[in-house]
């Protein structure tokens, strides 16, 4: 798919911004702010038209009425404006023009080139007369729409994607890439400063798919790399009202384009809820991490002590219990080795293919070893596994009836398969499908 650049919805509180976020996203949203603590309700999501994608923004809501945080969501929204491309003000063409859509449409006015004005919840033709009354607010035609049923969405979206900018896409298919990620005060630039500080041969520091990253290609032992850089992810709380805010786009954006993710966690802190939110890249993106315990030179020594973190990591971090862990010191630069070693281990498992014969031999074997519970009113009876190729080790599973697979027999499965074929340092991914006759026996 063609990547192109940044839509904002804005509006009022309840004019209908999060239904239209849904229906032009992802089933399973990417990034929300909210979910990371930057902002009050403002998700962040890949929207989809056709053979194009485009980053989506959802704002929150807008009122001159005295209300906890709306100071906070206001220089959000400001922000929002000044970074997208286009402008969706979305309204809610029920109740007609408000005054608190004036207001809104007020704050609109210096960036009045690209806002569409978005007349939402008109589901039938006995509202349309509602969205005359929206000329006045001076900021274009009004085009109606209905974000739950998606009525009046195609010609709206033809338009917009066709004055979206381009993403540009840099083909890195020689190289190994990665994202570094983490809190502030981690140690994120020292430990940058350190991987290129070995070895390395730059090539040249070049801008990436968003305005404000820096992609870093450089070769070390004779082997390419590419570091994907990227702006650092703020503590609750603790953001300046500039555009740092937007670092949780240009991270997410990192996450989505890196082979691998370093993840850098404080050893003198230990395990926080923010460095629990910032996991959410790698587990929404569905991307191996290498978990970096940096300081440690100023934690401990003990490898009783990485241990226990090890422990630690596995009770907080259930989903990244494939994760590989590496003790470093970016100030001192120790480690750097078994950081290297470790995307390498990574990058062997995720070109590993398995022949389907083994799969399916060890799929039987599972079944006759732990056999599927009854589930949703039925038995699961599997007739074939094979991989595909994709970024990370994926298996679609053909059986009977997709919904009696239980959540818990497809973590079994996979831990059987990660376990036989060393897959113990990627995520790997079951797709489950319904069984189709020419499925069967297929080598």
């Amino acid at each position: 798919m063609e990547e192109l650049g940044t839509i904002a919805l804005v509006g009022s509180p309840s004019s209908g911004k999060s239904t239209l976020f849904n229906r032009l996203t992802d089933e399973v949203k990417e990034i929300t702010g909210k979910e990371f603590g930057i902002t009050r309700d403002r998700n962040y999501g890949t929207g989809h038209w056709l053979d194009k994608t485009f980053t989506l923004i959802d704002t929150g809501g807008i009122t001159k009425e005295k209300i906890p945080f709306q100071k906070e969501v206001q220089n959000q929204v400001e922000l929002a404006e000044k970074e997208a491309d286009l402008i969706f003000f979305v309204v809610d063409g029920r109740l007609g023009r408000s005054n608190n859509d004036l207001f809104v449409a007020e704050k609109l006015m210096p960036y009045k080139k690209k806002v569409r004005l978005i007349v939402n919840k008109i589901d039938d033709t006995t509202r349309l007369g509602n969205v005359y009354d929206f000329y006045s607010l001076g900021l274009g035609d009004p085009h109606a729409i209905s974000a739950e049923h998606g009525l009046g969405l195609g010609d709206r979206l033809d338009e917009a994607i066709s004055r979206l900018p381009k993403k540009q896409v840099r083909d890195y298919k020689d190289s190994l890439t990665f994202a570094l990620l983490g809190r502030p005060n981690v140690g994120k630039s020292s430990l940058a400063n350190a991987i290129l500080g070995q070895e390395r041969v730059i090539v040249s520091p070049r801008s990436g798919t968003t305005r404000d990253s820096v992609d870093i290609p450089f070769v070390r032992n004779g082997k390419k790399y590419v570091r994907i850089d990227t702006a650092g992810v703020k503590r609750p709380g603790k953001v300046e009202e500039d555009l740092d805010k937007f670092a949780v786009i240009r991270s997410a954006d990192a996450a989505k384009r890196a082979d691998i993710i370093l993840l850098l966690i404080d050893a003198s802190e230990g395990l926080v809820s923010q460095d629990i939110h910032v996991t959410s890249y790698a587990r929404d993106n569905n991307k191996p991490v290498v978990l970096i315990v940096n300081k440690w030179d100023l934690h401990s020594h003990g490898p009783q002590d990485q241990q226990n973190f090890v422990k630690e990591r596995k009770a907080n971090l259930r989903f990244l219990d494939f994760a590989p862990v590496v003790f470093t010191s970016a100030i001192n630069a120790t480690n750097i080795n078994a950081i290297f070693k470790a995307m390498d281990d990574i990058q062997t498992n995720l070109n590993k293919k398995v022949p389907s014969s083994l799969l399916n031999s060890l799929i039987r074997r599972a079944q006759l070893d732990n056999e599927a519970p009854d589930f949703n009113g039925g038995r699961l009876k599997i007739g074939y596994i094979t991989q595909t190729k994709d970024s990370i080790p994926t298996f679609i599973v053909f059986c009977n009836n997709p919904n009696y697979f239980h959540f818990s027999y497809k973590r079994y499965l996979e831990n059987v398969i990660r376990k036989e074929f060393g897959f113990d340092n990627t995520p790997i991914r079951l797709l489950i499908r319904a069984k189709r006759e020419d499925n069967i026996g297929r080598k």
